[in-house]
């Protein structure tokens, strides 16, 4: 009892705090759109909620610097999630992808989401085992990174789930620059991504991921009935709930589930009508403060793992806000990404509280 109480003494209370505001902040939406049908979001939701804070107490207590050590595992846990969902893999209704695996009493989960915090602790271990060498900025290093990226990006989108390796594709670089990579390789990583965004388009991307990215400059609206219909209701919502919102439990739009998936990647848009341009805000600045912490928590490591760990949670978060927020704003296409801690989901919350728990071990472990 006195270690864990010293443990809380010595974790960041305030990122406990805001977290938990954002699940709880979370959980009130889902409750709300709930009369949109008969499905009942909120009890996975908050089954989630509860493993993912178990998970993150628990990695919270685990010295990270023994975690990366054991780099291995994660690796392996990582492997292993990934080739389930070749094996087991289902698609999900809502969903274009069968990135999904059926549990008992009807329960799916996402391995996809887990695979996020097996490979920060890979990627640290990868970049720290180069540093501590003096190799991190050797061409054939950072193509050793680079690779080490591309094979949950390509095992991911090999399973049609793009929104996901799309935030794998934000957080490696994110890694790679804070854990000291030279400007000049993200120069060249740079012309190589542009150079290679025509093949991506003729060979990668299907027809209707083409398609959500061209409704963005339909001047005509004529997409407005298909590809960018629910980004086209969203925005409505969106307006509909003006400055303060028509009131929690009172919107009419939610109720009658006018925007498609409004209970994950659209969770905003509830926000919006029931809260107004204040909810929102507070939601954005909710998520702000909660990565803002964990930048800070990555500046004060005394450890270059401890660093990278954090600066890995951080990059997930803000990748999925970003995209997300984006998405529903109508300034990037639908890629599938949740909104952290908000959107209904049960995998994507647990792994973004695994996450926290890294971050907690770092503040924790700190000598």
């Amino acid at each position: 009892m006195k270690r864990l109480t010293d443990d809380f003494r010595n974790s960041d209370r305030l990122l406990t705090l805001l977290t938990a505001t954002a699940t709880v902040f979370g959980a009130l939406l889902i409750f709300s759109l709930q009369r949109a049908g008969t499905y009942n979001y909120l009890r996975p939701q908050l089954i989630a909620a509860g493993i993912g804070i178990a998970a993150a107490f628990v990695t919270a207590q685990a010295d990270y610097r023994i975690i990366i050590k054991k780099w291995h595992f994660a690796a392996i846990a990582a492997a292993v999630l990934a080739g389930s969902v070749f094996l087991f893999g289902m698609r999900v209704s809502g969903t274009d992808d069968t990135a999904w695996i059926t549990l008992p009493f009807g329960m799916t989960v996402q391995p996809s989401e887990f695979i996020k915090p097996c490979f920060i602790i890979t990627f640290t271990y990868h970049i720290c085992l180069l540093k501590e060498k003096n190799l991190l900025q050797k061409p054939w290093a950072v193509l050793t990174l680079l690779l080490h990226a591309a094979l949950p990006i390509a095992v991911i989108h090999f399973q049609g789930d793009d929104g996901t390796a799309l935030v794998f594709g934000i957080v490696f670089p994110v890694m790679m620059l804070l854990g000291g990579v030279k400007l000049r390789y993200f120069a060249i990583l740079g012309g190589i991504a542009a150079a290679g965004l025509p093949l991506v388009w003729r060979y990668v991307m299907n027809d209707a991921q083409k398609n959500r990215l061209l409704s963005l400059f339909d001047a005509e609206n004529t997409a407005m009935a298909d590809y960018a219909y629910q980004q086209y209701q969203g925005r409505l919502s969106l307006a509909s709930g003006g400055l303060f919102g028509t009131g929690w439990l009172n919107g009419k739009r939610v109720a009658s589930a006018v925007v498609p998936e409004q209970e994950n990647d659209f969770i905003l848009t509830v926000a919006g009508e029931e809260l107004g341009f204040i909810g929102c805000l507070t939601i954005i600045a909710l998520l702000f403060a909660i990565m803002l912490i964990i930048i800070l928590n990555s500046k004060k490591a005394t450890t270059n793992e401890g660093s990278l760990i954090c600066a890995g949670a951080f990059a997930v978060i803000a990748a999925q806000a970003v995209l997300n927020l984006g998405m529903v704003l109508g300034l990037l296409p639908v890629i599938g990404v949740t909104l952290p801690f908000f959107s209904a989901g049960g995998s994507s919350l647990i792994s973004t509280f695994i996450c926290i728990g890294l971050v907690q071990s770092v503040r924790i472990h700190k000598y």
